[in-house]
């Protein structure tokens, strides 16, 4: 048989890495008799992809009207680094003995590498696969995804500090008589928020009307947008319900007033900064559903989410420990869980350094990195052939994204 398994290692507990950081890392290849190779070789990939078909109505050469399916896609590739860990393109044949054989391996990260993200119809995916070239045989691939982290500092954006406020009012004609106006306000105290975050959310509903209020719904939606460039640019749009919560019923000539709180799962940074065919948005949408033909009251607040929250917000959480790291894969520079990055050891240089070496924010608590619910069915991809293996432990690979535990204590609604 030969190749009894191969396994890929990080220095990082979540394999999970800031855009400019060093990934370091091993591969450990398990033979059970003596294997010939030529070399072995490790490739480091950043790269989008968007993919979706078309069908759209085409004259044949008989003149009739046929359906035509068509492919569209998008790519951008971020960065390649590949390189001999063994051996290399023009190397005499090595043959290894049985047992376990340990290489290690680095790679440098680009600081403009876009976040992380799967999707429906595209991703922005990072990839590492190791490959045994071996001489007039099939080559054995062996690939693992890992996450990028593109940092978005909320503090930066004065925007995102303000409170938002969003107003929305309706007047009802029934039976050829005007009754008051439905006016809902619904407030915010900031638009920039992180993972594990709660939105906390004032709602004032002041019913004058004779119309009968069933609900006053939040939903909290990530809003995407795909553009493919072969063999055209289109764009498909989707909208996911991240969470919602509703409240009501508010019945004629009746005003209340609710406060509640929607939680914030783990989920990629708004914007993919430097990803040119996928585009990244968030918002709250507000709907009040009234009853009768009338058409519902509807508006959106926009939300921005970041990886870094926003200092004054919140105030400190407790102290949440972090995995520890194995001790044979540590860098080379040990970093704490709350030190500025430097270059080495993953995700965990999460924070931002003043010019004194310190961190600009000491109340804020490090991260916890968590997997999203958006993952692919599989990162096997064309470019992988029928030998590409996934190592165990990534088969059912999702990113993960910086998750803070504030740990509020969330009120039940209030009516009032």
């Amino acid at each position: 048989m030969g190749l009894k398994s191969c396994q890929i290692q990080l220095d990082n507990p979540w394999n999970t890495y800031y855009a400019g950081q060093t990934i370091n890392g091993q591969v450990t290849y398990t033979f059970d008799s003596p294997k010939k190779v030529r070399g072995i070789i490790v490739r480091f990939l950043g790269e989008a992809n968007t993919n979706w078909q078309e069908t759209r109505k085409v004259t044949n050469s008989e003149g009739k009207e046929e359906d035509e399916t068509e492919n569209l896609s998008g790519h951008e590739e971020y960065f390649q680094i590949q390189y001999y860990l063994l051996g290399g393109k023009n190397s005499a044949e090595i043959e290894l003995p049985s047992g376990q054989h340990t290489y290690p391996f680095t790679c440098a990260l680009p600081p403009t590498l876009p976040s992380s993200f799967e999707g429906e119809w595209g991703h922005v995916r990072y990839t590492i696969k190791v490959t045994l070239d071996r001489p007039w045989k099939f080559d054995q691939e062996t690939k693992m995804a890992f996450t990028v982290i593109s940092p978005v500092d909320l503090n930066l954006n004065p925007r995102v500090q303000d409170p938002y406020k969003l107003e929305l009012e309706k007047t009802f004609c029934c039976f050829c008589c005007q009754s008051g106006p439905l006016a809902v306000i619904v407030k915010i105290p900031v638009t920039g928020f992180v993972s594990g975050q709660v939105i906390p959310i004032t709602a004032e509903c002041d019913n004058a009307s004779n119309v009968h209020v069933n609900l006053l719904k939040f939903i909290l939606r990530k809003v995407v947008a795909f553009h493919t460039t072969q063999p055209r640019r289109e764009t498909k749009k989707e909208n996911i319900t991240i969470g919602e919560l509703s409240v009501g019923p508010i019945g004629p000539h009746d005003s209340k007033t609710w406060t509640q709180q929607l939680e914030i799962p783990p989920l990629p940074p708004s914007n993919l900064v430097n990803c040119g065919i996928i585009d990244l948005d968030y918002d709250l949408k507000v709907v009040c559903e009234v009853s009768g033909p009338h058409r519902n009251l509807e508006g959106t607040i926009p939300v921005v989410l970041g990886t870094i929250p926003l200092a004054s917000f919140k105030p400190p959480a407790p102290y949440s420990d972090v995995p520890v790291q194995d001790p044979s894969l540590a860098p080379t520079q040990p970093v704490s869980p709350a030190s500025p990055p430097n270059g080495t050891g993953g995700a965990v240089g999460w924070n931002t350094a003043d010019t004194a070496g310190g961190s600009l924010y000491p109340n804020i608590p490090p991260p916890t990195f968590e997997e999203s619910q958006f993952k692919p069915s599989t990162i096997v991809d064309k470019t992988d052939s029928e030998h590409t293996m996934i190592p165990t432990g990534n088969q059912d690979f999702a990113p993960r994204y910086p998750t803070y535990a504030f740990n509020p204590s969330a009120p039940a609604a209030q009516n009032m």
